[in-house]
């Protein structure tokens, strides 16, 4: 019996080892994103960040970071066996670093099919995210919780703010294609400016599946940092006598269930006939506002309590298991992450000058906090406007004007993803 080797025996140790000798570039991206990991999951545990998406994704990012181990005969990317590379022509190394988590290259059905038996997280890859059906179960989860009668009380300012708020992602689409972006990859990137997930998911299925993966990481990382972002950008642009300012009393009389479920059914069905690319998250968002008003209990405590959250819980550790130190390196990420930032921001941005649009236009009498809340983080940006109202006046409540701008918002999102399908999705 051959002498063990103590690199041979810690595997993650080895790879981590070697590759300071042949990749450095990928050893220090592989610690720095373990330790990044980390810290999001702190962040998220102290509730700096969304606790629901970063506790899974810091503990997916630092474990898949720290769980590399070489394989001998197979591609841990793509589930290719190295007989089938070899003789497809492609020169393949005596071993490969890879993880068993997930193979999101896996494209040929046989590879497929022996990786699925082997990546315990490929199921739910393969099944539920490459295809958009788990951001169609977030969305059914996320319509039970809307209530559409503030829509349907102010309709009208909500969709001023929300058309503001949408301003990174109308802007970041030319930036990006100046920066060297395809049309489909430029759109899928400034779809982050709407900070809706699954539009996110869903535009770059559509546009831009060779980088949907980093695409989508980069959006949902931007999303939990917009709890912790946005403050600071209403203290930078809000005086904090604005921010105190009551809205004025007014009388909104009650939205009856009927009147809800007209609009949830009238709205679905037109924006499917308009936008028919997005009929399926329509459908999802719709179908949720729909249990909600129908009474429907068994229904809303299933998509309200067990899909959403469980959807949830798996997009979130699956997005950390993606962050990959092979896949985040790409330098075509770092564009994404700019570009990502820019978008959330520039529509940050956008959302609070049209809180400042109506504060003017109703004689000084609307609180330009609102705005923010038209950037469709459904409901984290709602609650950040009314957080940040009420550190500076306790008994100021604007929740209600700022849940119809977050609502409108989501609805404003989905026009836009499905507009940029619908302009550059390629025909024929």
């Amino acid at each position: 019996m051959e002498s063990l080797n103590f690199l041979d025996l810690f595997q993650g140790i080895n790879t981590l080892v070697q590759g300071f000798s042949t990749d450095p570039k990928i050893a220090f991206g592989r610690v720095f994103l373990i330790f990044l990991g980390i810290l999001l999951f702190y962040l998220g545990r102290k509730g700096v960040l969304e606790a629901l998406l970063m506790i899974p994704m810091g503990l997916g990012m630092a474990t898949v970071n720290a769980g590399v181990m070489f394989f001998y005969n197979t591609d841990p990317t793509t589930g290719m066996t190295f007989e089938a590379l070899r003789a497809a022509g492609q020169a393949v190394p005596s071993q490969i670093a890879g993880t068993l988590h997930v193979a999101p290259l896996a494209q040929d059905t046989d590879a497929l099919m022996n990786i699925l038996q082997i990546d315990w997280l490929q199921p739910i890859y393969t099944f539920m995210f490459s295809n958009g059906l788990i951001a169609c179960f977030v969305f059914m989860g996320i319509g039970t919780l809307l209530d559409v009668g503030f829509v349907m009380a102010r309709p009208y300012q909500s969709m001023i703010l929300a058309l503001f708020a949408e301003l990174g992602t109308a802007l970041v689409y030319p930036i990006a294609v100046a920066m060297g972006l395809t049309p489909g990859e430029a759109a899928s990137v400034a779809i982050i400016g709407g900070a809706d997930g699954p539009m996110v998911l869903f535009t770059s299925l559509s546009l831009a599946k060779p980088l949907f993966v980093p695409i989508t990481v980069v959006a949902y990382l931007y999303l939990g940092l917009t709890y912790g972002g946005y403050p600071y950008l209403i203290k930078l642009m809000i005086p904090e006598k604005l921010r105190a300012l009551p809205m004025p009393m007014e009388k909104v009389r009650t939205i009856t269930s009927n009147e809800k479920l007209v609009f949830a059914v009238t709205a679905c069905v037109l924006l499917s006939l308009l936008f028919p690319v997005a009929a399926p998250l329509l459908l999802s968002l719709f179908l949720g506002v729909v249990i909600r008003e129908s009474d429907l209990p068994y229904f809303y405590e299933l998509f309200s309590n067990t899909v959403l959250y469980g959807s949830t819980f798996f997009l979130g550790l699956l997005l950390g298991i993606l962050c990959e130190a092979n896949t985040i390196l790409n330098p075509v990420v770092l564009k994404l992450l700019i570009l990502g930032c820019l978008a959330l921001l520039i529509s940050g941005i956008g959302g609070i000058l049209g809180g400042y649009a109506l504060y003017y236009w109703s004689g000084k009498k609307y609180n330009p906090t609102i705005g923010i809340a038209a950037v469709s983080c459904v409901p984290t940006t709602a609650k950040v406007a009314q957080k940040s109202v009420s550190a500076v006046a306790p008994n100021v409540i604007i929740l209600p004007h700022a849940l119809g701008a977050n609502i409108c918002g989501v609805i404003t999102t989905a026009i836009f993803a499905a507009v940029y399908v619908a302009l550059l999705l390629p025909k024929g």
